[in-house]
């Protein structure tokens, strides 16, 4: 059993707003996840998430960036990508009041790559990296490559892609992980586009389950 209740905290700035999941059983250890440019906390996706990881004992944070605080439609800004790398790293000590083990940094999306962008900065925020559907570049794009900072990331990191993403190709993503000196992992979502099979009604089930086995996999490997 696991229960999720809305959490806020003003006195940051920016400010960290979204749900604690509180596992019944802890293992003392977090995830902060956070969403696309296009969604918000209460997406389908993270939910899921949110609630797997929590039945198997982790504190999760599910929260929205700054710019979606600010607006609930629309995507990022020019502007906004600065202050939404702030909100993750107060997203962490938000974490680290109520753990005493590590914290591990997942977003979708934007989010994501917001968040790999911050390791980069900051090698000792966080344990580790969940990168769902990293958008290496904009559809259609393939020149416009978002792997700038990558050989400066020394977070483990566990890319979750699915096979038909147009921001990224699966052979495209494997490039990538190349440049990036620290330990990497890829788990293939076969068939999933950007949503990684969460759009509308759809649910993609067993994603949950086999995404938190791969996990445990991944962060227990030296």
């Amino acid at each position: 059993m696991s229960s999720a209740r809305a959490v806020a905290d003003d006195a940051m700035d920016p400010p960290v707003r979204g749900f604690l999941h509180t596992p019944e059983n802890s293992n003392e250890n977090a995830l902060a996840l956070t969403h696309g440019a296009g969604f918000h906390a209460q997406s389908p996706l993270l939910i899921a998430l949110a609630e797997a990881f929590c039945t198997a004992g982790f504190t999760v944070l599910r929260y929205d960036l700054p710019f979606r605080q600010r607006r609930r439609f629309g995507p990022p800004g020019p502007g906004d990508a600065a202050r939404d790398r702030a909100g993750i790293k107060n997203a962490v000590e938000v974490l680290r009041k109520t753990i005493s083990g590590s914290v591990v940094l997942g977003g979708h999306s934007y989010g994501g790559r917001q968040s790999s962008m911050m390791c980069a900065e900051q090698p000792q925020l966080a344990a580790g990296l969940l990168l769902l559907s990293y958008p290496l570049h904009p559809p259609n794009k393939p020149e416009q490559l978002r792997t700038q900072h990558l050989p400066e990331l020394r977070t483990p990191t566990l890319f979750v892609h699915g096979t038909t993403d147009g921001f990224g190709s699966i052979a495209e993503i494997e490039q990538a992980m190349k440049l990036i000196p620290g330990k990497t992992d890829l788990l293939k979502v076969e068939g999933a586009g950007h949503d990684l099979g969460f759009k509308g009604k759809s649910r993609r089930e067993d994603l949950p389950g086999q995404l938190l086995e791969r996990f445990r996999l991944f962060f227990s490997r030296d």
